[in-house]
Order: structure tokens, then C-alpha cells, then sequence
């Protein structure tokens, strides 16, 4: 019994410091969550105008890469000028004007790091810090002792959470 205790002990004692050391990050990650949500609107994005030379004589399917604009739509050409949503190119002076929203840059560089990727050079920062979620999630069946009403009224709760993910997964 002294070992379960023991073992328990410790388990509360990680899981206290790594919420402490971790604190800073869950708040980054709660914030870059919400801020994800509305991405399909313009919710937090600035305007942002921009005028550059660029290639002369540019194709429209080059045009996206150049600007570096993904899914770059032309609405229509004429008079040697492409039009596209929020711009437009002269293909004769190589000059691009267009507008952008985007992000302010500490919210964007907050969803860079939520939607990081296996090719970002801190992408194992990430994983640390899942694998931390995970032991957060399951370190706290050992906060309380089994017998205990708060233990059962946690199992019940868990359960609840667990029927609530399950329903918005296949729902």
C-alpha cells in the first residue's frame, strides 16, 4: 500500500510543476485555438496593401507563386492587365497591387505554432507538449484516492466528457 501511495505522491507532485512549467504554452495554444476558429472570417485580420515588381510578362498560373498567394483566383484579363480577387497586375510594368488580410503578427506567429509541422525545425516541442497533455489528462485519476466520493464523482465526470467527445467526433 506505502508504494501505491508512493507512487501516487509523485505523480501529483510532476503533474503540479509540469502545469506550472507548462502554463504559459496552454495559454498560447487556448488562445491560437480560438483565434483558429474563426479563420474562415476576418474576425482578428488587418488589411494589409502591398505594391511590388515582380516578373514582367507573368502568366496567371505564375502569378500565385510569385505574390506568394495561395489558391490565387484571375477574374478576368484584359488590356494586358490580371485581375484577381483584392488586385490586380500589369503584365507590362510587372507591377502587382493587391490587399491582404492577415493576421496581427504575434496572433499569426501564435497559429503558426498551434498548426506546426513535422518539417518546422521545433516540431518536437510540439509533441512534448501533447505527450504533457496526455499525462495531465490521465495524472489526474491519481489526485485523489480510489475509494474517496471525489474519486467516483470524477469517474462519472469522465465519462461524461468522454460520451461529449464521441458525440462531436461522429456528429
Amino acid at each position: 500500500m506505502a508504494s501505491r501511495t508512493s507512487l501516487s505522491l509523485k505523480i501529483r507532485i510532476i503533474h503540479r510543476y509540469l502545469g506550472f512549467f507548462l502554463v504559459g504554452i496552454m495559454s498560447v495554444y487556448a488562445l491560437s485555438g480560438i483565434v483558429l476558429i474563426f479563420r474562415d472570417s476576418d474576425i482578428f485580420k488587418q488589411e494589409k496593401h502591398f505594391t511590388e515588381q515582380i516578373k514582367i510578362n507573368a502568366s496567371s498560373e505564375e502569378l500565385g507563386k510569385l505574390l506568394n498567394i495561395r489558391r490565387l483566383k484571375v477574374t478576368k484579363k484584359e488590356n494586358n492587365k490580371i485581375y484577381f480577387q483584392n488586385g490586380i497586375y500589369d503584365k507590362q510594368t510587372g507591377i502587382a497591387d493587391y490587399k491582404i488580410k492577415k493576421l496581427p503578427f504575434i496572433l499569426d506567429k501564435m497559429a503558426h505554432l498551434h498548426k506546426s509541422k513535422s518539417g518546422d525545425p521545433l516540431f518536437f516541442l510540439n509533441i512534448f507538449f501533447g505527450v504533457a497533455l496526455l499525462f495531465f489528462a490521465f495524472s489526474s485519476f491519481f489526485m485523489f484516492m480510489p475509494k474517496t466520493s471525489v474519486f467516483k464523482k470524477g469517474l462519472y465526470f469522465s465519462l461524461a466528457g468522454v460520451i461529449l467527445t464521441l458525440i462531436l467526433l461522429f456528429v
